[in-house]
């Protein structure tokens, strides 16, 4: 019998011992348990912010990364100032280095020698303008600074232009990212209207008072990649009192020109491609357009011609 009872005693003391240790082992694990979860929320929120961090940076850079850089006006352009022109109002092209600053129409307002431009953007993105780079913005007073005015929902800027067929550096304000970047814009003079032009500055057949007949010009041509070139000098037509230009390209890979709004079909592309364009104005830029299929797919490159009317003399075959 007191076998029975010490073996019952032991039984029940091992018993309860099993338990201890059990309810020892719930109270360790648990612990670790919020220590582990802690430590991955933490790590999650690191995370978290990390990410917030990395994205922040990546709008930073969106736009360096996203619009490279685009080319403004083009090879060996001279600058116009506002001497050249006459007092007025004018539309005009600009060219802008960035596809982020998008210019939807230009007002040039020539008075007393002076120009100023008004630029409508394509939206309200930008909340101001500094003539000059980036960072001479960030280091100059805000009385520099060149605000936005708010017409038809988008934005107006009203800016200083010190010469047209001119690189004039420009930073701009985002509005959004709260930062400056550079831009540069060229006021294509080639895009005015002949009337804009002073006396002298830019020639018409009327102005050289050019009879009919055939004549010899000297023509340059500007833009592009500065591979392709046209003969000079070039044969002048004028029937009518209009000029026409044979234009000779170097290729025969060129299937159509644009000058003035206007499609030209070349008359021969035997050997080079040949084309019978009017002549709009004599000793300024002419802008001209001509498709080329030299490429994989055809593209219409932008380039300027000047007919230089000191050279012209009659046409000797």
């Amino acid at each position: 019998m007191k076998k029975i009872l010490a073996f019952i005693t032991l039984f029940t003391l091992a018993a309860a011992m099993t338990g201890c240790g059990k309810d020892s082992s719930s109270n360790n694990t648990q612990p670790e348990t919020t220590v582990q979860t802690e430590t991955e929320t933490t790590q999650t929120d690191t995370t978290a912010d990390e990410t917030e961090a990395d994205t922040s940076d990546a709008q930073d850079t969106t736009e360096k990364a996203t619009a490279p850089p685009q080319e403004v006006g083009y090879e060996g352009m001279e600058a116009v100032y506002a001497d050249s022109l006459n007092d007025g109002e004018y539309d005009i092209n600009v060219d802008s280095s960035s596809s982020m600053f998008k210019i939807t129409a230009c007002s040039l307002k020539v008075n007393g020698g002076e120009m100023n431009a008004v630029l409508t953007m394509s939206s309200t993105g930008y909340e101001y303008l500094y003539m000059g780079t980036a960072e001479d913005a960030e280091n100059d007073s805000d009385e520099q600074y060149i605000s936005s005015e708010e017409k038809d929902g988008v934005s107006v800027f009203t800016i200083p232009v010190e010469a047209l067929d001119k690189e004039i550096s420009c930073a701009a304000f985002s509005k959004k990212k709260q930062l400056w970047y550079d831009r540069t814009l060229v006021f294509r003079a080639d895009s005015l209207e002949l009337d804009a032009f002073s006396e002298g500055s830019a020639n018409t057949a009327d102005d050289l008072e050019l009879s009919d007949g055939l004549y010899s010009v000297e023509v340059k041509l500007e833009g592009g990649s500065g591979k392709a070139s046209v003969n000079s000098p070039a044969k002048l037509t004028v029937a009518d009192g209009k000029p026409l230009a044979e234009i000779i390209w170097s290729s025969n890979k060129y299937d159509y020109m644009v000058v003035d709004g206007e499609k030209y079909e070349p008359v021969s592309t035997e050997e080079f491609s040949v084309f019978e364009i009017p002549v709009t104005v004599f000793d300024r830029a002419m802008a001209v357009s001509a498709d080329t299929t030299a490429m994989s797919t055809p593209h219409e490159i932008e380039y300027t011609l000047t007919f230089d009317s000191s050279s012209i003399s009659k046409w000797e075959e």
